[in-house]
């Protein structure tokens, strides 16, 4: 690498934590925080949509979303994630971080809108403006994934990095606790503002026409952060990586950096140096993604990054989607039969915020806090072991945790498995991908590797949704075949996360080591060298860097 551009990212690694760094966190973060709202607040309302839009007149059991309309409800927004991760991975090395930054942004706020409208009043009318805005929805949300991520890798000193991108993944569990939260917030004003009796009392009457806004006003709330972020998203300069290695302009990455770190970079040029500083005389500098050079140095670690996130999301979107579902299988949630429809979607809320409250949120927080001690490696294994362990142990004796008395065994032990899976890959997945690949390939591997997660979660919420049902016919869902039960899909996943030990061995540990080193880009870069000054700002003394 030459000395120009190596001086200025040394100066990037070395620098100390500076309020623009959260900044960035919050900026960054706040994009992810719509992302976990916009994509779990679906699970919130799902059995609304079903009782208003899909009631059967004689039923003894409120309607549901038959098994093809739910699936695309939960699934196409994974389905647009998973193609937004691919194309704003790709379009963020071709491009550049800053410029599809706010594109992402807009398509989520627009899509976020959409959602709660619809065009007529029928089930397919409504059912299918729905799926065609959240699949767009989840396109946006899709390059929030490696565009953020990438974003603060390439701002943060090396010293705390992990720690930053964490912090901008664990903004997820605050979006899940909004989630929660603001549909607490509104079912419980309309349950109050519209009394309605149970279904069993009056099948019709207990899902009130009022009822038919709830779903909207909460889908369509998550518009709202990321709209009042977008400004100062469009402010943020593009990252000095980016700049000095994939643009090539070491100047105009010395000029924005001295803007984020409130230093003056100061390059001066040296007479012999080479007109294109960060030429390369080494033919294998500039290897692509599927030439055999990058299959020689990264292969193995983009197959660690986009097994590990693909069976980490089978295992944690399924449990997210379908917490409802164990909820009401353990009867920590009553029966349906025995709420009304607005009532039903106050106590789904309520567990949801009670179990990110108690387990989502800390966990987050707690990669956060130990990343840059522990290491991403230790945190994930561990997270996989631990995953692994609980949902055995949830499974292996489910008919013992089905007993009243032992309920609170249950969330508990449950709440643990969810805060083993964000104090572990849930978060170490997406931290890995941003640090561990070269500057130029960096923003389209984490898509590759998010794309893979999506994929996952896919499987976890089609498969989750027909293997969950009862073995009983008779106790089923209207509409559903007979599955393998909870308890055989909790076997399953605890299957799922043992492989994820497995394929963590392939994940290189990247703790403490500045991205060049860690993706050998400072062994491909040569050519002239430069004079790299730094003055302080608030001093105005030029010191060398």
């Amino acid at each position: 690498m030459a000395r120009k551009g190596k001086e200025v990212l040394n100066a990037l690694d070395a620098a100390k934590t500076q309020m623009y760094h959260f900044t960035a966190i919050v900026i960054a973060g706040m994009g992810f925080f719509t992302d976990a709202y916009d994509l779990f607040s679906i699970s919130l309302v799902t059995k609304l949509l079903g009782r208003i839009y899909y009631h059967v007149d004689g039923s003894k059991k409120p309607g549901t979303l038959p098994p093809n309309v739910a699936a695309a409800v939960n699934g196409v927004a994974f389905c647009g994630t998973l193609a937004g991760q691919l194309f704003f991975g790709w379009l963020g090395d071709k491009l550049g971080r800053k410029k599809v930054y706010g594109i992402t942004l807009m398509v989520m706020v627009l899509c976020s809108l959409g959602s709660g409208l619809s065009f007529g009043h029928s089930a397919n009318g409504v059912m299918a403006t729905l799926c065609f805005f959240r699949f767009w929805l989840g396109f946006g949300i899709g390059g929030d994934y490696p565009l953020s991520a990438t974003i603060m890798s390439e701002y943060a000193n090396k010293k705390t990095r992990g720690a930053f991108i964490a912090a901008v993944f664990a903004m997820q569990g605050f979006g899940i606790l909004a989630g929660g939260i603001i549909s607490l917030i509104v079912s419980s004003a309309f349950d109050h503002a519209f009394d309605a009796p149970t279904y069993e009392v009056d099948p019709v009457g207990s899902t009130v026409p009022q009822a038919d806004y709830v779903w909207r006003i909460v889908l369509m709330f998550g518009a709202i952060p990321a709209l009042l972020t977008y400004y100062w998203r469009m402010k943020m300069p593009e990252t000095a990586r980016y700049t000095a290695l994939v643009a090539r302009n070491t100047k105009q990455a010395a000029s924005d950096m001295s803007k984020v770190l409130q230093v003056d970079l100061i390059v001066e040029e040296e007479a012999q140096s080479n007109s294109n500083p960060l030429s390369s005389s080494n033919p294998n500098s500039s290897f692509g993604l599927f030439s055999r050079e990058f299959a020689r140095r990264h292969g193995l670690h983009l197959l660690g990054t986009t097994t590990t996130w693909f069976l980490l999301d089978i295992a944690y979107y399924s449990s997210n989607l379908f917490q409802k579902d164990i909820y009401t299988a353990i009867g920590w949630i009553p029966a349906a039969e025995t709420m009304n429809a607005i009532h039903e979607v106050f106590t789904v809320s309520k567990a949801q915020t009670l179990i990110a409250l108690c387990g989502t949120v800390p966990g987050y927080w707690f990669t956060v806090a130990f990343i840059d001690i522990l290491g991403r490696f230790f945190i994930q294994l561990m997270g996989f072991i631990f995953m692994t362990i609980f949902m055995f142990a949830l499974a292996i004796p489910y008919d013992h945790w089905r007993h009243r008395e032992n309920r609170i065994g249950f969330l508990i032990m449950y709440s643990l498995t969810m805060f083993f899976a964000n104090f572990g890959p849930n978060a170490t997945t997406f931290v890995v991908p941003a640090e561990i690949f070269p500057a130029r390939l960096r923003s389209t591997c984490h898509g590759i590797s998010a794309a893979a997660g999506k994929a996952g979660a896919i499987v976890g919420a089609f498969g989750f949704l027909y293997a969950a049902q009862s073995s009983d016919s008779e106790k089923t869902d209207a509409g559903y075949p007979p599955g393998i039960g909870v308890r055989n899909s909790l076997l399953m996943l605890g299957g799922v996360n043992f492989f994820g030990i497995v394929f963590t061995l392939l994940v290189p540990e990247s703790k403490g080591k500045s991205l060049e080193e860690i993706s050998r880009e400072d062994e491909e870069q040569s050519g002239g060298d430069a004079a790299v000054e730094m003055t302080a700002a608030n001093s105005g003394r030029t010191v060398p860097v």
